[in-house]
This record gives C-alpha cells, structure tokens and sequence, in this order.
C-alpha cells in the first residue's frame, strides 16, 4: 500500500513538473520571480523531449509500482500516459490540423494578453506625459 500510494504521488509531481514546464510562463505576470524555477525546468524538460531521455521519475515511479505488485510500463511518462491522449487511434490530418491551429490560437492570446498587460503595467508606471 505504502509503495502504491508512494508511485501515485510520483505520477502526480511528474504531471505537475509536465504542466508548469508547458504553462509555468503564465503565472510570470503574478510571480516573476518563478522565472528562476521556470527557466530551468522549461531547460530540462525542453532537453528530455528533444534528445529522447528518460526523466528520473519515470524509473522511480516504476521501481515503486513493481515494489507494490504492480506492473511498470517501458518508455517515458509520456509515452505511457499521454501519447493515446495526443495521438489517438484514427487522427486524421484534417484533425490534426485543427489541433494544431487550435494551439497555434491559444498560444496567440495567451501571449497577446500576456504583452498587452505588461505594455499597460509599463505605461502607467511611466504616468501622464
């Protein structure tokens, strides 16, 4: 139970340390300081995908599953619990496409709200003119 419940907090803090390299910029205009947490882990997470390694959390977590009785899973946690996700049996490219200009348009507010805030922080710290 133990190494269970241990494998399941692993699989949790892998799919958080995965959220906030992809998203971890958007808590910047709150927090800018977390750009020294941010950068690195975005570094690293950049590296593992583009080279193809293995993140320390994936051996772990499948250590722990085979200590609980538990089956673990080759590859990466990407693989395992997000490719079906990503790529689901019978993607067609007109889907496909859709998906990709879907995230091409909410990076593209996302990072327009993100500038015009900071445009708007940086005008009223300059005051009428």
């Amino acid at each position: 139970m133990l190494y269970k419940t241990l494998a399941d907090l692993v699989l949790i803090l892998h799919g958080l340390f995965i959220a906030f390299v992809i998203a971890g910029a958007l808590l910047l205009p709150w927090r800018p300081r977390l750009a020294w947490l941010h950068l690195p882990a975005l570094t690293w997470g950049a590296l593992a995908m583009l080279t193809g390694w293995i993140c320390p959390l994936t051996p772990l977590e499948n250590d722990l599953r085979a200590q609980a009785g538990q089956a673990g899973y080759s590859g990466g946690f990407i693989e395992h619990y997000l490719l079906a996700a990503i790529y689901p049996q019978g993607l067609t490219r007109t889907v496909q496409v859709g998906l990709g200009v879907g995230v091409v348009t909410l990076n593209a507010v996302l990072y327009g709200w993100l500038w015009r805030r900071v445009r708007r922080q940086r005008g009223e710290a300059r005051g009428p003119v």
